[in-house]
């Protein structure tokens, strides 16, 4: 017998079965597809940036830095939408930095666009440092440019959920609170006491006395070589970074 039909069921013929022929699979329903980030995905025509104004002590840099991170929105207006870094652009007027800028920027683009996970980048960029030594911005002390550039990309990654803000859970929060304040309180007692004998004395000026107040914990603390932040202290025999917690004690 020719078949000129489609086959969509079948039965085994035994001469006394009285099965009916069994019904055409159901063609499973197609999902549809996710786009996930790749070297060999184009560009859009418009893309969402963040500008970041990078200002570096002069003897490192006499201009600032702009750093623009350009995003693009995969899968947008579902469930599975996705923002993720596409470029990034750095602009100076400082033209001593102009090759290592250029090439820089062109390296993360590239590894922006190859997807996957790209927050490798911020500690890469994190641990390169300046052999002519580093500099203090807003009091967190920078082993180079590149790692303040690693910081905005970090603090950019965060921003659009790539990363997690590194948070200390509350019973630790708690314990750096404690010997914040203990500190505090060292250090207002002792310059009462200061002020005091100043004041039987006679010889205590203005100025002793706004330099004593600018004072804090902080002017004796240590560098942390985890946060980068001046605040370590030493309190209970043991060194102990009231910022992020870290501890030689454990």
């Amino acid at each position: 017998m020719k078949i000129t039909k489609k086959i969509v069921g079948f039965t085994v013929n035994n001469g006394d079965s009285t099965e009916t022929p069994a019904e055409p699979a159901k063609a499973p329903s197609v999902k549809a597809d996710v786009i996930q980030m790749h070297e060999t995905l184009k560009r859009p025509d418009k893309l969402i940036g963040s500008t970041y104004k990078l200002k570096v002590p002069e003897h490192v840099s006499a201009h600032a830095m702009y750093i623009t991170i350009n995003d693009i929105v995969l899968n947008e207006g579902t469930e599975h939408e996705l923002r993720r870094p596409f470029e990034v652009f750095i602009n100076s007027k400082n033209l001593e930095h102009y090759q290592w800028i250029v090439a820089l920027t062109r390296i993360m683009s590239a590894v922006f666009r190859k997807g996957g996970d790209i927050t490798f980048l911020v500690e890469e960029l994190n641990s390169v440092f300046d052999p002519r030594g580093g500099y203090w911005s807003k009091g967190k002390y920078m082993p180079s440019i590149i790692a303040e550039i690693g910081n905005v990309i970090e603090r950019h990654l965060i921003e659009i959920g790539m990363l997690q803000p590194e948070t200390l859970d509350p019973a630790q929060q708690k314990l750096i609170d404690e010997k914040k304040a203990e500190l505090e309180g060292e250090q207002s007692a002792g310059q009462s006491s200061v002020e005091s004998n100043q004041s039987d004395s006679g010889n205590g000026t203005e100025e002793q006395s706004q330099r004593q107040q600018a004072s804090s914990w902080q002017a004796n603390a240590s560098l942390c070589g985890k946060c980068n932040q001046k605040a370590v202290v030493i309190r209970d025999g043991c060194a102990t970074c009231l910022n992020c917690g870290d501890s030689k004690c454990g």
